[in-house]
């Protein structure tokens, strides 16, 4: 989802030799001394919310942000190899960025809190913490699980690796949609085993499940979800790790979030228990190919089959949407009513993001943590 127009550049006063001194960087820009000391980004206080501060050394960039922001075009400080944005941020928000050089994408070498190679992590002061995620840089390794599972499917068709990882010892499964972020952008591994540590919640089986054609595999189609029931659970069950299918998790965001609300609809039997990050509910056929997939009937195919008045009794379902996400939340909101009218047991919270899973994390671990009762 795109966010708002790239906002114009409305810096502070700048002092002739040390410009950036407002934001705790006094010396002249473009000196050894000066990137020596150099961090990034900086926020300082501005109107309701930050003006932050973005450093890039060397050669023109465009600041790129997964969402919440149009692209910022970086300016040059004097004849200096100092280039840099201040952008006007909003209170609480957590974002995920890059900057383009040369069509290139690159993380921010003056950021210590990365989401795989190529992008950055920036909150406000304000955003609540994510204490169970580590800040992973660039260079960082995430651990991988070490149980791999060779998925043939004949329903969905080519072969696809599923990894599992039984925190505590297993448990649960909780099936994370869109795995390939959750294991190399986002270090959901080592948060699970924090939580779990922490008494937060239960041993748990994560099952990473990465996705081919999100838009083919997440809209509301049956394939997905008979597969899962009939190859990958089986496979994971027989797997020779501790997993309870039993009492399965699915945990998706966006279109991932779409999809596993839709399987606890067509599939109740299968899916009770989902944790729903900003899910796709403005989705119907054909909408993604519109000039504004957003834009049409509120609520999209989800809300027609909700109100068809299934019976829900058996469902917790938590809901979590970015609070920056204006276009979403009409869909987001009346999904959650009518969830809730339907009879489930629904809980609705909000995130310090915009459509950025950098947001969702925290969110992840605690409607995981719900759902499971």
């Amino acid at each position: 989802m795109t966010g708002p127009e790239p906002r114009p550049a409305r810096g502070l006063p700048h002092d002739a030799e040390s410009p950036f001194a407002a934001y705790g960087l006094p010396g002249k820009p473009g000196t050894d001394a000066f990137w020596a000391a150099a961090r990034a980004p900086l926020p300082v206080p501005a109107d309701d919310g930050w003006l932050t501060l973005f450093l890039w050394r060397g050669s023109p960039a465009d600041l790129d942000f997964e969402s919440w922001s149009g692209p910022v075009t970086l300016r040059r400080w004097a004849a200096t190899d100092c280039w840099y944005a201040e952008v006007p941020m909003p209170a609480r928000l957590r974002v995920t960025y890059r900057f383009l050089v040369d069509g290139e994408a690159r993380s921010d070498p003056l950021n210590p809190a990365g989401a795989g190679g190529d992008r950055s992590i920036a909150a406000t002061p304000d955003a609540p913490p994510q204490p169970h995620w580590p800040a992973v840089g660039p260079d960082g390794i995430l651990p991988l699980p070490e149980t791999r599972l060779r998925w043939s499917s004949e329903r969905l068709g080519g072969r696809r690796t599923v990894r599992v990882h039984p925190v505590a010892g297993g448990g649960p499964v909780v099936l994370l949609l869109d795995g390939d972020d959750w294991l190399y952008l986002h270090p959901a591994m080592t948060a699970f085993e924090s939580a779990v540590a922490a008494g937060e919640l239960e041993p748990v089986t994560l099952v990473f499940l990465p996705a081919k054609d999100r838009s083919a595999e997440f809209g509301c189609r049956p394939e997905l979800w008979e597969a899962v029931r009939d190859e990958l659970l089986p496979l994971v069950a027989g797997s020779g790790v501790r997993a309870d299918v039993d009492r399965l998790v699915v945990a998706g965001q966006s279109l991932g979030g779409l999809s596993a609300l839709y399987a606890a609809l067509e599939f109740p039997e299968l899916v009770s228990r989902i944790a729903c990050q900003s899910g796709s509910f403005w989705w119907a056929p054909g909408a993604e190919e519109r000039p504004d997939p957003l834009g049409g009937q509120v609520g999209g195919t989800i809300a027609e089959l909700l109100r068809r008045g299934p019976d829900l009794s058996s469902l917790r379902c938590a809901f979590d949407v970015g609070e920056h996400e204006t276009r979403m939340l009409p869909h987001c909101e009346l999904t959650e009513s009518l969830t809730e009218r339907a009879g489930a047991t629904v809980r609705v919270s909000r995130s310090a993001s915009d459509h950025d899973r950098a947001g969702w994390r925290q969110a992840l671990l605690r409607d995981v943590a719900w759902a499971l009762g």
